[in-house]
């Protein structure tokens, strides 16, 4: 009774000298008492957190071997956190090398979005109380091995990318073997404009683009929204146009089909009989040789500005329009990250094409991105750029260096160097 009713600070029993507590009983089972609630209290926290994270990401194996992810955080548009991207991942490796299962399918729990990329307000949060935080390290890492996964898994892997699929959206999505868009699909990679550069590994993907890579610089550096399933299939950041009311029986079908041993060949005969061709053709072909001109790898940024301009003279109404658009989105984005993304993607593109060189494969491009990704996020730009889009929404960033003349090339040449003794480059 007497325990029940001393209040006592748990902070003051549990730092209470040894000696204290054996000299006094009653101090003694007050301590043990509080040690034993509070590792119950810290038992049913982690239960707590282990259990929301499963059910943000849900892992369903069903009796014909498809096995489905479901991203189920609606209000944060399915954006992912570590906890999420480690549940994520280990599904994966458990479901590589369960012979029961013969395919995964990736889905969203509604149609607003697949997946809004990383949940980057509270990585920001921690960076601002301690820029040596451990968290950065962490979910890089989990990311871009996650993403190194995809891209060389072992069973087909089918990403149903309807609505909003952007930054990491795209990682989990667009290194995969099948990538179904939608008429609600929604794909970009807008980290210019919030002070870090356009990650996940899409680099690799834009310099496989047209143009030699030029429309993934495009959009990479401006940002540029897809809309249309004729650019995302262009692009290449779709393999299949499915219509949304085709989604429910095209996932009924692979729940239901009889796996044969060639499982890539059951998945292709099945997203094909539910995929339709296209309306129209893509903008973006159509603004190819615009396109491919003005973000040459051999023309600097401030080059780039000046092409657009004229562009913006054409009389070619939908060429003019397009210029001005581009024109609009890089002039809110960060100079530094524009000038480095101009460089970064150039760079893989380039060396990307010489099969001895390790930016041919994803994994070592994967590997040269987590060395920037560590130092970019710790750029003032990065806080200044999420405080201004996505936390006071004032949409008006102070970046610095503040315009394209004050980049420094050293500083951006600075980031793709080997990471400093005691920081362990990633392991892929």
């Amino acid at each position: 009774m007497l325990i029940r009713q001393l209040s006592v600070s748990p902070s003051l029993v549990n730092n209470l000298p040894f000696y204290s507590l054996a000299s006094s009983p009653l101090l003694g089972r007050l301590a043990a008492v509080s040690r034993r609630t509070f590792a119950a209290v810290s038992r049913r926290t982690f239960a707590a957190m282990a259990s929301s994270t499963e059910e943000f990401v849900r892992g369903t194996v069903h009796p014909n071997g498809v096995a489905v992810i479901t991203l189920d955080r609606p209000k944060a548009l399915n954006a992912m956190n570590l906890d999420m991207d480690i549940q994520y991942k280990s599904y994966l490796d458990e479901w590589e090398e369960d012979p029961r299962v013969k395919c995964v399918l990736i889905e969203g729990s509604s149609p607003r979005a697949f997946c809004a990329g990383m949940d980057i307000k509270g990585v920001v949060a921690e960076i601002r109380k301690d820029k040596s935080t451990p968290l950065v390290q962490k979910i890089f890492t989990a990311e871009y091995t996650l993403i190194c996964k995809i891209s060389e898994y072992k069973k087909p892997y089918i990403s149903l990318m309807d609505g909003i699929t952007m930054g990491f959206g795209i990682g989990l999505s667009g290194h995969g073997r099948y990538r179904i868009v939608t008429e609600r699909t929604v794909l970009a990679m807008p980290e210019n404009a919030i002070g870090l550069f356009p990650d996940v590994g899409f680099s690799f993907i834009a310099a496989q683009t047209p143009g030699g890579g030029s429309v993934g610089a495009y959009l990479g550096m401006t940002g540029k929204r897809i809309t249309t399933p004729a650019d995302a299939l262009f692009v290449g950041l779709g393999t299949h146009y499915v219509p949304s009311g085709n989604l429910a029986p095209l996932k009924d079908a692979l729940l239901s089909a009889q796996f044969s041993e060639d499982p890539h060949r059951d998945v292709i005969d099945v997203v094909s009989k539910h995929s339709s061709s296209l309306e129209s053709d893509a903008l973006l072909k159509l603004l190819l040789p615009q396109i491919a001109s003005s973000f040459s790898a051999e023309k600097s940024v401030p080059e780039i500005l000046e092409e657009l301009k004229s562009h913006q003279q054409s009389s070619d109404a939908t060429v003019a329009e397009w210029a001005k658009e581009a024109l609009g989105l890089l002039q809110k984005s960060a100079p530094f990250s524009l000038c480095f993304t101009h460089k970064y993607f150039a760079k893989v593109a380039s060396e990307g094409r010489k099969a001895d060189n390790d930016l041919s494969k994803l994994s070592g491009v994967m590997k040269l991105e987590y060395r920037i990704a560590l130092r970019s996020s710790l750029r003032d730009d990065f806080a200044e750029g999420v405080r201004a889009v996505l936390v006071d929404k004032d949409q008006n960033p102070k970046w610095n260096p503040s315009s394209l003349v004050q980049v420094d090339t050293k500083d951006v040449e600075s980031l793709f160097e080997p990471l400093d003794s005691g920081i362990e480059e990633l392991r892929v």
